[in-house]
């Protein structure tokens, strides 16, 4: 199997210094998109069947492996078949929750949550919303759906203006995704809660890897540019599509959706 490569000289760096020291070297990951494959039902996801394998297999050998979804942490360990993975952390909700060991930590959710759940419902009524468009309760965050529309995009852009006054109203932030519109706390992206994780560490890491697929996840990928310039090597992976390109032009590495992702670990794995 070839060793993974990537398209920039600091994305070759990153690659040389986790491959030289793997046991400081700390890999992050999305969920949907990433490790599991975008489906028409988010409750259906599932982890593409090797993922959860290769976490395993590279978890005693790097110093950390965490998930950051946008997703209820637990489910996102159910979904992707991720409770045996020793030393695996999962931040569910942009970071607001933390699984590790089977434990989770999860805060109340504000008030503006519950203001949200109630109005959603009446808002996609009052707009004529399609049947198809889906609500997604996440306990910390509502998202809004429209791939199952005949046109989800046009769905998604006309439901956009009234989901952001209600944002502004109850004093959530509006995140965009792949044909969803997500109304949850603002102040955590996955920028942060990667730098959260990294400063909750004993020791700096010897390299940081981000993996993710969707416009929430450049964040992430603001994160390691800025590690970059502190001198930690990093390396950014995109696991592509032909819906969101953004993630693909910053990236390092590119590679064709879930199942590419877990080839790319698989690669990295005989290169260690």
């Amino acid at each position: 199997m070839n060793t993974p490569r990537s398209k920039t000289t600091a994305g070759a760096a990153g690659l040389d210094a986790l491959r030289g020291a793997p046991s400081g070297a700390v890999l992050g990951f999305d969920f949907d998109g990433t490790l599991a494959p975008i489906v028409p039902d988010p409750a259906s996801a599932r982890a593409h069947p090797g993922a959860a394998p290769a976490l395993a297999r590279l978890a005693p050998q790097v110093g950390a492996l965490v998930i950051i979804t946008g997703r209820p942490a637990a489910l996102a360990v159910e979904y992707g078949g991720l409770e045996g993975i020793d030393g695996l952390v999962v931040l569910g909700q942009y970071g607001l929750e933390r699984w590790e060991g089977g434990e989770l930590v999860t805060p109340e959710p504000p008030p503006g949550v519950a203001e949200a759940r109630a109005k959603v419902p009446e808002i996609l009524k009052a707009s004529g919303a399609p049947p198809e468009v889906y609500v997604e309760d996440k306990g910390q965050a509502l998202a809004v759906h429209t791939r199952r529309c005949a046109e989800p995009q046009v769905a998604l852009d006309r439901l956009r203006g009234l989901l952001d006054a209600l944002a502004e109203r109850t004093g959530l932030a509006v995140e965009p995704g792949r044909y969803v519109l997500e109304l949850r706390p603002p102040g955590m992206d996955k920028g942060k809660a990667l730098n959260d994780f990294l400063r909750s560490r004993a020791s700096s890491p010897s390299a940081v890897l981000f993996a993710g697929d969707d416009l929430g996840d450049l964040a992430a990928y603001d994160a390691i540019d800025a590690l970059r310039e502190k001198g930690v090597p990093g390396v950014k992976v995109c696991s592509g599509s032909t819906e969101v390109t953004a993630l693909a032009d910053r990236a390092d590495v590119v590679v064709d959706g879930p199942a590419g992702v877990v080839a790319f670990l698989e690669s990295l794995l005989t290169s260690l």
